[in-house]
């Protein structure tokens, strides 16, 4: 699993103006059935409906503008999804 930012960080998407705070890990868009790395809203914003949300991955950010807030609390839950999303991989093969 990638090293994904937390929660609060605010990110440039490559060829985008608007920047984005992250507000959602690991997201699936049903329709698709694809896992995306982030759940994103525009900055300064934040959420102004559902319309206005982007999901993203990792590879697609071209900048950190700000690294949100990690403590032990997230470790714990980053270590946990990682075995979910581990579990996920083996199961696609």
């Amino acid at each position: 699993m990638k090293d994904l930012l937390p929660i609060g960080s605010v990110v440039l998407l490559k060829d985008a103006t608007k920047k984005l705070m992250i507000i959602g890990i690991l997201q699936v868009k049903p329709d698709e059935e694809k896992i995306y790395d982030y759940l994103g809203v525009p900055y300064p914003e934040g959420y102004i409906g559902a319309n206005n949300n982007f999901l993203f991955s990792h590879e697609d950010i071209n900048d950190v503008i700000f690294k949100g807030y990690e403590n032990a609390e997230r470790k714990t839950f980053m270590d946990a999804m990682k075995i979910i999303y581990d579990k996920q991989q083996e199961n696609k093969q």
